[in-house]
């Protein structure tokens, strides 16, 4: 017991689910700390696993999926940097979702980066600090609005009020049932791209505030599938391959309904009916996540 206890202040590990927004609007702030998105979306029960050990080395080590990713691992770096931590220890990070596409996957690495850091070198920031210093990495990056106070709920989510967590706020739509959601990705989308150009920033303002009033006054799933589909249309978000497997998913019986992940060339579709997925090629099948970030 003394010898794993030891171990245990060694390192920390978080598990921080995936998550998929439907539709949305983006909410200019020149306080990041309130810059963020209001929107609806849903966590996967896949996601990012953070485990961060102390190192005798002095600099920092970081591998994702197992090997060296200049790429990805900008993400955690800010956070690092926002933390003040240079050197000393070693980050693995396993990602269980496709880098890119729409899953939100930086903002769950940043928000299991900075909690679990902060656990393991006792920085006295709980949890909403935590999450704080994650969006700030995300709005500073230019990855993402409103998926880290989004990863930090569970089931289908709504962002009420934009911002960090402690600033703004979120209310859960469903988190009881059980659904399957099947995921085809057809290719990345770089974020920064779309909520830092001004021409797709007034669309979406536009469309995505109309969309979430409409979704307010009957905030179910099937609106939250029916929305998430006209939003990307009126955007012109969705590309024709991403469209024409919307519509071949929505053919299938048993289906809630299907739509494009934000912002990714990735198409999502629900059901309570697992075996609705599993005979159809290049798709993975997924869950949607109930409980929320594991420490």
């Amino acid at each position: 017991m003394f010898l794993q206890n030891i171990i245990d202040t060694m390192k920390s590990s978080i598990y921080v689910p995936s998550h998929i927004t439907g539709f949305f609007n983006i909410k200019d702030n020149s306080n990041p700390l309130l810059k963020g998105s209001c929107g609806v979306g849903f966590l996967l029960n896949k996601g990012v696993e953070t485990t961060i050990k102390k190192s005798p080395k002095d600099k920092i080590a970081i591998k994702i999926n197992g090997k060296k990713d200049k790429y990805n691992e900008g993400i955690i770096k800010e956070v690092l940097r926002l933390l003040d931590i240079n050197h000393g220890i070693k980050i693995t990070q396993k990602i269980e979702v496709p880098i890119g596409c729409g899953f939100g996957s930086s903002a769950s690495s940043a928000l299991g980066v900075s909690i679990a850091t902060s656990k393991l070198l006792d920085l006295n920031n709980d949890l909403i600090k935590s999450g704080q210093i994650a969006h700030l990495a995300e709005v500073n990056l230019g990855s993402g609005l409103g998926d880290v106070i989004a990863e930090m709920s569970k089931g289908i989510v709504e962002r009420v009020i934009p911002g960090s967590p402690g600033y703004g706020k979120t209310k859960i739509i469903q988190n009881t049932e059980e659904i399957y959601v099947g995921v085809k990705t057809f290719s990345k989308i770089k974020t920064s791209d779309i909520i830092e150009n001004e021409d797709h920033k007034n669309r979406i303002n536009l469309i995505g505030k109309e969309l979430l009033n409409d979704f307010n006054l009957n905030p179910t799933i099937s609106k939250f599938l029916d929305n998430s589909l006209k939003f990307s249309i009126k955007t012109n978000l969705i590309n024709e391959k991403v469209l024409k497997a919307v519509t071949e998913f929505n053919e299938l019986e048993d289906i809630l309904g299907s739509s494009m992940a934000m912002l990714g060339n990735t198409v999502f579709a629900m059901t309570y009916n697992k075996e609705t997925f599993e005979s159809l090629e290049d798709i993975k099948i997924y869950k949607i996540d109930n409980e929320g970030i594991k420490l």
